[in-house]
């Protein structure tokens, strides 16, 4: 398990062998260096946050959020909700790459774009990092302020489902700054 925390882009955390507990142990203890006790976890001088949400500490959300597969369920009254229920080994193999994205350290294989999403019948600007070399993506969302960034996510982009093409095309229709 300590090993993973010496791995660095672009090797792949050793998650196979270990238990559920061990897996949980190792990626929250690289979540904590890079993300929650990180003082410089900053993006071009801007402080990134984890969203807010009502009840539930954010760190945990967003550590579950970029462990586990988002899946469509259905409530007692048959109402479709999403769940992080299934953990996702592609993008927590990957967990420490996102420190190294957000530090712009191998800025010749990534672009940073903003794009304006339609979410939940609403205009959303999103700042994308994107490197085309390994297919990952982390995507940060400016505050109203534009002071700071929450992060949404981090995953890797496959051409099964689509994403590889879709980020290409946000690229290509990117706003004229990065917000």
């Amino acid at each position: 398990m300590p090993t993973n925390q010496t791995k660095r882009y672009n090797d792949f955390l050793e998650l196979n062998s270990l238990s559920e507990h061990q897996r949980i142990i190792s990626l929250k203890a690289i979540f904590d260096r890079d993300i929650t006790n990180n003082k410089n976890f900053l993006f071009r001088t801007k402080i990134i946050r984890p969203l807010k949400v009502d009840g539930i500490i954010t760190m945990d959300v967003l550590f579950k959020h970029l462990t586990h597969e988002s899946v469509e369920e259905n409530d007692e009254n048959g109402k479709a909700f999403k769940s992080r229920a299934i953990f996702d080994f592609h993008r927590s193999k990957r967990l420490h790459w996102l420190w190294h994205h957000i530090q712009e350290k191998t800025s010749g294989n990534i672009d940073v774009f903003s794009f304006e999403d339609r979410v939940k019948g609403k205009n959303v600007i999103r700042t994308y990092i994107y490197d085309f070399t390994e297919n990952y993506v982390i995507v940060l969302e400016p505050q109203r302020s534009r002071l700071d960034y929450y992060l949404l996510t981090a995953y890797h982009a496959t051409k099964e489902k689509g994403g590889i093409k879709q980020i290409e095309n946000k690229s290509k229709k990117r706003l004229p700054e990065v917000y």
